[in-house]
């Protein structure tokens, strides 16, 4: 019943379409140098009449338009401001084709419309622009209120918060690289396991995100919402940069244009990039972390009506790591801040990615996207999170291993018509994932080498189809609504190697409706309100296993907010929410289970600023305030272990016209409870970083400085039972990795 609901909806939409008849403008938008679609810029008629931004093929539509003169203005930031004038003659449309060059960076360009996610597109276009990128912790940063944790010497995917989620590894955002998933679904380390290292920072191009269930192409695990990465389609300039630091730090990048984009037609570009790494990090053990990253893109324009992009990657890493260490053994001097009780933890990780999509355009007012990619992936990591406490004598150091094969399909269609007064804009997208995870083992074992017990050993096989409706009204310049559905299905599979050795399966589905509301107050001013449903799957193993009940737990949120622009040169962006979870997965790794912790509430407040102080000085700032309760649970009782309650981030920014750039940035992040009743405490910290760089003709010359006044900082923290060797009884306290000291390193790249 829910298919047929779902396909009679999709068919009455398209009826709609079919019968409705397209008048007006339409129009593209390209870069003249590059000859680029420009995604996102602001398109102005006769002055502010009719307002819209271009969709991801550049493209834009105005509708019911009458016959005389009209003028169209564009600006986009980045870009010189664009203004053109023409006549539409009775019952003809009008076809546009702009070119905007290149400009100086303005926070003057940016537009306030009716269009949906432009507070969350322009502060992502602001910070890209402006913020200097060098690691994947960089890029992920760039996602205002997004805190990030590392505490397995460098190799193992960040801890991530965000909106008063501790999401561990990726239980509840979806994040993307050029439409490929990075999260793991029923991962050896836990469900939702996002590693991004592949991602090598200097290809990325744009950084697409959003908070809440709010987004109809994204399903499972994106309900606190979801980040999507999108690499350059072209290098302005090859480069080669060695990086050297302190505590052994040695990185070196290169990207090469390997097609000139040039050439008469501008049809064809293609690049490579590769980057290495490695250090001994800043820990009494060394790190021995080593990182190999390789990337190559092709795109060509076939005909005029598609865009062909294809990319592969791979990486790889290995690292040794000192773990998280019991607050008591650093108070007693057993063991240095920066010391180790088990340093023979790490692992090593492999990722190899291919890529392929196709934009072809159908007609003037739709066009058709298609996408499919695959994904070899092995996982290798040893951790001990309590020492001694199960094993006196060999400890109780774990081994959690996979080999994955993952592959997908992404499909939509998308068509702009006119339905009396009211533009519309239709999406129908079709979506396919199939992971193929072998040998998915969780062992306890000694010093890396020995496997002293096998506590789990098996085979998942687990697929998602998604199907989604998404339709955007816009009844006028100042008022536009999105709403959206979305169907998810679910089989899951495992053989359990340690007992029958034969798959057992199961299914699951479910519905998520979407709406989004909004509203231009004035020209400085939009204002809007969202409200939907989301999901995060549970993990195939103990889907089958335990025949757990809570399968795919529903998220509902509902957002309230505006955007605003109080002066040319300041954009401000407030958001009021409140998100609750039928059901929250902690993943007990050392265990292999998943423990259902009951119903959720968060409610918060989210604040970010842009401001150009100068032609050549930027400030910005993110505030975040959450409060997040356990439902289910006593008051006093009900804290959610680790949720942020307030984090910030900010900084200033200098850009020359010149020569010189350079920042200073902080991260707060406060005090928070580590446990239910919230007699322990994880210790919030503030930490300072800096950069600069001069550039002079094609070498440039930088330096950066991690933590500038050193201050000693608890980077990833959780209340964990434990015991020492020389323990008799376990001690139940904070166990914590320690953050990064002063960490001075310095760059010079050659540009060509």
């Amino acid at each position: 019943m829910k298919i047929q609901f779902i396909l009679t909806l999709i068919a009455s939409l398209l009826c709609i379409q079919l019968n409705s008849q397209t008048t007006g403008i339409k129009g593209k938008v390209i870069d003249i140098a590059t000859n680029e679609f420009v995604i996102g810029a602001a398109v102005i008629l006769d002055g502010g009449s009719l307002q819209t931004l271009t969709n991801v093929t550049g493209q834009y539509f105005f509708e019911n338009v009458p016959s005389g003169a009209h003028s169209v203005t564009i600006e986009y930031i980045g870009f010189e401001k664009y203004a053109t004038s023409f006549e539409i003659k009775e019952g003809e449309n009008q076809n546009l084709l702009h070119s905007l060059k290149p400009g100086v960076f303005e926070l003057d360009a940016v537009q306030v419309t009716a269009e949906p996610e432009i507070a969350s597109e322009v502060i992502s276009a602001v910070d890209i622009n402006l913020r200097t990128i060098h690691s994947s912790q960089d890029v992920l940063q760039l996602v205002p209120g997004l805190f990030i944790a590392q505490h397995a010497g460098g190799g193992k995917a960040e801890q991530i918060f965000l909106r008063g989620f501790d999401i561990d590894h990726g239980t509840d955002i979806a994040i993307t690289t050029d439409g490929m998933p990075v999260n793991m679904v029923s991962h050896a380390h836990g469900q939702g396991y996002a590693d991004l290292h592949y991602l090598i920072p200097e290809t990325v191009d744009k950084v697409h995100f959003g908070k809440g269930p709010y987004h109809t192409h994204y399903g499972n695990l994106a309900t606190a919402g979801y980040v999507g990465f999108q690499s350059r389609n072209r290098l302005e300039e090859s480069t080669v940069a060695l990086e050297v630091g302190q505590f052994n730090t040695f990185r070196g990048l290169g990207m090469i244009t390997l097609l000139n984009h040039n050439d008469e037609f501008k049809t064809q570009n293609a690049y490579i990039a590769g980057e290495y790494l490695s250090t001994d990090g800043y820990f009494e053990s060394p790190q021995n972390f080593e990182r190999i990253s390789l990337f190559g893109k092709y795109n060509a324009s076939l005909g005029k009506n598609h865009f062909l992009t294809g990319t592969l990657s791979t990486f790889s890493s290995s690292w040794d790591a000192s773990g998280q260490i019991p607050l008591r053994a650093v108070e007693s001097d057993e063991i240095g801040f920066f010391g180790a009780i088990d340093d023979t933890e790490g692992g090593l990780t492999s990722r190899s990615n291919a890529n392929l999509q196709l934009v072809s355009t159908l007609n003037s007012s739709s066009f058709l996207k298609s996408q499919i990619f695959y994904n070899k992936y092995d996982f290798e990591l040893y951790s001990n999170f309590t020492f001694f406490l199960e094993d006196s004598i060999n400890g109780d150091q774990i081994k959690q291993k996979e080999s994955r094969n993952l592959f997908g399909y992404n499909g939509s269609y998308q068509r702009n018509d006119v339905l009396g007064r009211i533009g519309l804009q239709t999406e129908i997208g079709l979506q396919y994932r199939q992971d193929f995870s072998n040998d998915n083992e969780l062992s306890h074992t000694a010093n890396k080498t020995l496997i002293i017990e096998r506590l789990a050993f098996g085979d998942i096989r687990e697929a998602n189809a998604g199907l989604y409706v998404n339709e955007t009204f816009r009844f006028s310049e100042n008022v536009s609504i999105n709403a959206g559905l979305r169907f998810d299905h679910f089989q899951f599979s495992y053989k359990d190697q340690l007992t029958d050795n034969t798959f057992k399966s199961a299914n699951d589905q479910i519905i998520s409706p979407k709406l989004n509301t909004y509203v231009r107050i004035s020209d400085a001013v939009q204002v809007f309100g969202n409200i939907g449903y989301g999901f995060h799957s549970n993990d195939s193993r103990v889907v089958i296993a335990q025949q757990a009940t809570e399968t795919l737990p529903r998220a509902l949120g509902i957002d309230i907010g505006t955007f605003w622009k109080p002066v040319p040169r300041l954009i401000l962006s407030g958001t009021l929410w409140h998100l609750d979870l039928d059901q929250e997965f902690v993943y007990v790794g050392d265990a292999a289970i998943v423990e259902p912790s009951g119903r959720t509430r968060r409610m918060g407040i989210e604040f970010s600023g842009r401001w150009q102080i100068l032609e050549w000085l930027y400030a910005d700032a993110d505030f975040n305030y959450t409060k997040a309760i356990a439902l289910d649970e006593a008051e006093g009782e009900n804290y959610i272990p680790l949720a942020p309650r307030f984090s910030s981030i900010g900084g200033l920014t200098v850009q020359t016209k010149n020569r010189w750039s350079g920042s200073i940035r902080y991260r707060y992040l406060g005090d928070r409870p580590a446990n239910e009743d919230n007699t322990v405490i994880a210790t919030g910290y503030t930490v300072i970083d800096a950069l600069l760089s001069y550039r002079i003709n094609k070498f440039e010359f930088g330096i950066n400085i991690d933590n500038i006044f050193d201050v000693r900082w608890r980077e990833a923290q959780f209340d964990t039972e434990s015991r020492l060797q020389d323990e008799v009884e376990p001690v139940s306290e904070i166990h914590f990795t320690a953050g990064t000291p002063f960490n001075l390193r310095a760059r010079v790249a050659y540009h060509f």
